[in-house]
C-alpha cells in the first residue's frame, strides 16, 4: 500500500467530520476541497470567515455551494483553537485539524484540563512513510511531541503506533527499539530501555506487536546489514515501526528520510480523545491530505 491508497482507504470509514482550526490558508483549503472530493471527511472550519471566503471564492468556489463545511467565525488564532478543540470535545467533530496556526498554540487548547483532549495516554507523534524503493510503509514515533521519554512512555508510545499500524493494514506489526548498538551497556539508557521493551513484549505485558532492541537503524531495516552482523530475529532488516530513543533522534531521522531519500509522508498526534492532523504550515496541500487521511484511518473501531 501507498499513500494514495492509504487516502482510498479513508473513504472506507464512516465519513468523518473535522474541526479545522484557523482555515484561512491556502494549502489547508486546498486539502479540504480534495477530501471533500474524494468524500472522506466533512468539515467545521474555524477562523476569519470573511477570509475563508475570500480564499474559497478564489480557489474553490463550488465549495461554498455544498453542505461539507460549516464555516465559523472567531476572532482570533487562540479562540480558533478552543473552539475546535471544544467541536470536538463535544462530539460536533471527530478529527481535529491544525491550519495556519503555531503548533504550540493549538497544544495548549488539547492539553486544556477543563476543556482539552487530554486522556490518561501517553501523546505521540507518529509518521507514516513512503520511501522509494522500499516495499512497506516505515512508521516512525517519536519525532515532535516527547522529548526524551521514559520506559512507560516508551511503552505508550509503541501502542499508539501499533494501534495505528493495526488500522492501516499491518496486522503484526514489527518493532524495533533503536540505539546505537544492539547489545545492552549500563550507561546507554537507550539500550536499557530497548531490551526493557523487548521483554515486556515476550511476557505479553505489551502485546498486538513483536518487538526487538536495541538495534541500530541498519539492522532494523536492512535484512544485509543483519546477516553481516549474525543478528537473526522477526524485527532484523524488516522493521516496520522504528522507536527512536529520544526527539532529537527522531527529529533528524524524520527530516533525513524527507530530503535525503525524497519520502513522502502523513502524520498525526496520537494518544488524545480524538486524532489530530499536526502537519507544517509549510506542507503541501497533498501531504495535509495524507495526513488527514492517516488520522481518519486511525478512527477506524
Amino acid at each position: 500500500m501507498d499513500l494514495d491508497q492509504l487516502v482510498n482507504k479513508a473513504t472506507q470509514n464512516e465519513e468523518a467530520i473535522v474541526a479545522v482550526a484557523v482555515a484561512e490558508d491556502i494549502e489547508v483549503l486546498e486539502a479540504v476541497s480534495l477530501a471533500i472530493q474524494k468524500k472522506i471527511a466533512k468539515f467545521i472550519l474555524f477562523g476569519d470567515s470573511n477570509q475563508i471566503h475570500l480564499l474559497l471564492k478564489k480557489h474553490a468556489p463550488h465549495l461554498l455551494e455544498l453542505d461539507d463545511i460549516n464555516i465559523k467565525h472567531v476572532d482570533s488564532p487562540q479562540e480558533a483553537c478552543t473552539k475546535a478543540v471544544m467541536a470536538v470535545k463535544n462530539h460536533e467533530a471527530n478529527v481535529l485539524m491544525k491550519g495556519n496556526v503555531a503548533t504550540s498554540t493549538i497544544l495548549k487548547e488539547v492539553l486544556n484540563r477543563d476543556y482539552g483532549l487530554r486522556t490518561s495516554n501517553v501523546l505521540s507523534h507518529i509518521a507514516v512513510f513512503e520511501i522509494p524503493s522500499y516495499d512497506r510503509f516505515i512508521l516512525l514515533t517519536d519525532a515532535a511531541m516527547n522529548i526524551a521519554p521514559n520506559l512507560d512512555q516508551k511503552e505508550q508510545i509503541v501502542q499508539n503506533a501499533v494501534k495505528l499500524a493495526h488500522a492501516i493494514g499491518i496486522d503484526s506489526p514489527k518493532v524495533a527499539a533503536l540505539a546505537a548498538v544492539e547489545v545492552v551497556n549500563p550507561s546507554m539508557q537507550a539500550t536499557i530501555d530497548a531490551a526493557a521493551l523487548r521483554e515486556r513484549n515476550i511476557n505479553g505485558s505489551l502485546s498486538g506487536c513483536r518487538i526487538e532492541g536495541p538495534l541500530a537503524l541498519d539492522i532494523a531495516v536492512s535484512k544485509e546489514a543483519a546477516m553481516h552482523k549474525g543478528i537473526e530475529n522477526d524485527v532484523a532488516g524488516a522493521a516496520d515501526i522504528l522507536l527512536v530513543p529520544n526527539i532529537e533522534t527522531g527529529n533528524a531521522l524524520y527530516k533525513s528520510l524527507i530530503y535525503f531519500a525524497n519520502a513522502q509522508v502523513g502524520a498525526m498526534i496520537a494518544g488524545a480523545a480524538a486524532p489530530i492532523v499536526l502537519t507544517s504550515r509549510s506542507d503541501s496541500a497533498i501531504s495535509k491530505l495524507r495526513s488527514l487521511a492517516l488520522a481518519i484511518c486511525s478512527t477506524k473501531k
